[in-house]
């Protein structure tokens, strides 16, 4: 048996090169991650009941900070969202069914943290040579530091530290030695550190009445893993960060730029400025999970476990689970309700050539990226059992270690070899054609559906 690991890291260019922008989560073991819609959803029926009710109760710092969003404008009693508690920590979920292309948020311009923000502030002058995020998180953990900062009820619900492996110590990263987890760690602690250094030298310590409180590395590190955690980067190409709207769930669609954009409207009572705009990505209904109700339905949960032997097929579930996961764009049409009945056998077979594109990728990615990790070649290990001179100790580690990189070459290979036949595989909608006599035996295709057909979905 061997292990499957996963980890998302979305290119950022305003960041140093190879350096994702979002949180760096740790490699997981033997799972395959279902991501979540890009709202969660919830079975409360009505709009007039207290939005900031939450089992369990929120914190008096959200209440605050939605209170403090209802004065700005960008909340009201009519806002299809609101803030709660889903199984990836504080989130926002969904009032009422919210319609594909809605806009649910509006942000006005005066509430963003970005490169312009700070160059309109009392430190702007100071920063103009800085890199765009370093910038940023100097600005950050100046406001809260300080207590009068227009920006403090946001900041006080930004957690202290995140799951991020820049927090991880010496002996913790030890665990991960010879991954490019661990490499790109370093190397990031070192790059940040390096920023810091700079900063405190050439700028800090030379302007104490701008700085009156001490910043340390530590803080500098919190401001920078908020920025990376919570920043959006398509905007005018700029960092931002966006009070409310990091909230929602993480998810690769966030930053398309069919859903979010710029607008010119009305930002309070008698203002006027550019709002970032939210627009919700496919339909959400009020108490429907979709993709985890799918997984759920077929006894899978978010995280899916498979136990991969070698020479063994993959378990019946494997391929079906990860289209699930992959299911985006064009193919989102399956997790509409007259689908639900039988999507799930839809999955066992290929649904579009950029569903199992994906699928292939995230596959091999992961096995390669499991592969790196160990310290020593196939190879190397077999020349070692073939040898014999090991402790009972020394060999048992060797031969597991052996037995998990065979079936990862092996994983590897299954989906390398159905990467290379991407052209060749019968996908959803040819299959749907054949099954409404759309397509002839010779390829050939009609305008009207053949008398003797039977559509079904």
């Amino acid at each position: 048996m061997s292990t499957l690991f996963s980890a998302v890291f979305p290119p950022s260019s305003s960041f140093p090169p190879q350096f994702p922008l979002r949180s760096f989560k740790h490699l997981s073991p033997l799972k395959t991650t279902l991501k979540r819609p890009l709202f969660s959803t919830t079975t409360s029926s009505s709009l007039h009941v207290d939005p900031l009710e939450s089992d369990p109760p929120l914190p008096p710092s959200v209440r605050t900070f939605w209170k403090w969003l209802a004065e700005e404008g960008v909340v009201s009693s009519t806002c299809p969202l609101r803030p709660a508690y889903v199984p990836e920590g504080l989130g926002l979920v969904a009032r009422r069914d919210i319609a594909q292309d809605e806009v649910v948020l509006k942000v006005p311009r005066r509430l963003w943290i970005n490169p312009d923000t700070v160059a309109a502030s009392e430190i702007g002058y100071l920063c103009t040579d800085l890199k765009p995020w370093v910038a940023v998180s100097l600005f950050l953990i100046r406001e809260k530091m300080r207590g009068s900062s227009p920006w403090r009820f946001y900041i006080d619900i930004l957690p202290e530290r995140t799951d991020s492996t820049l927090y991880w110590s010496e002996e913790e990263l030890a665990e991960i030695k010879g991954t490019l987890l661990c490499r790109m760690t370093r190397e990031m602690k070192e790059h940040v550190e390096s920023q810091y250094r700079k900063v405190e030298e050439e700028i800090i310590s030379r302007h104490k009445q701008l700085f009156p409180s001490s910043i340390t590395l530590d803080g500098f590190l919190w401001a920078f893993s908020m920025l990376r955690s919570r920043a959006f980067s398509h905007l005018r190409g700029q960092l931002v960060m966006l009070p409310l709207v990091d909230f929602i769930n993480h998810s690769a669609s966030i930053t398309r730029e069919d859903n979010a954009e710029e607008i010119n409207g009305p930002a309070g009572l008698f203002s006027w400025d550019l709002l970032f705009c939210l627009k919700s990505t496919m339909p959400v209904k009020e108490g429907e999970q979709e993709k985890l109700d799918i997984a759920a339905a077929n006894d899978l949960g978010e995280t899916a476990y498979f136990d991969i032997f070698m020479d063994h097929p993959l378990p019946p579930a494997t391929l079906p689970y990860l289209r699930l996961v992959a299911l985006q764009e064009t193919d989102a049409f399956l997790l509409e309700p007259v689908y639900r009945k039988s999507i799930w056998k839809t999955l066992e077979l290929p649904i579009s050539r950029m569903n199992e594109e994906l699928v292939c990728k995230m596959v091999i990615d992961a096995c390669e990226s499991a592969l790196s990790g160990y310290h020593t070649a196939v190879e190397q290990d077999e020349k070692l059992i073939q040898e014999g001179n090991l402790g009972s100790k020394l060999e048992i580690a060797v031969r597991v270690r052996v037995g998990e990189k065979r079936v990862l070459q092996q994983i590897e290979g299954i989906f390398k070899e159905k990467e290379a036949r991407l052209d060749k595989l019968e996908y959803y909608h040819e299959r749907r054609s054949k099954e409404l006599g759309l397509v002839g035996e010779e390829g050939e295709t009609y305008c009207q559906p053949k008398m003797d057909s039977t559509p079904s979905l």
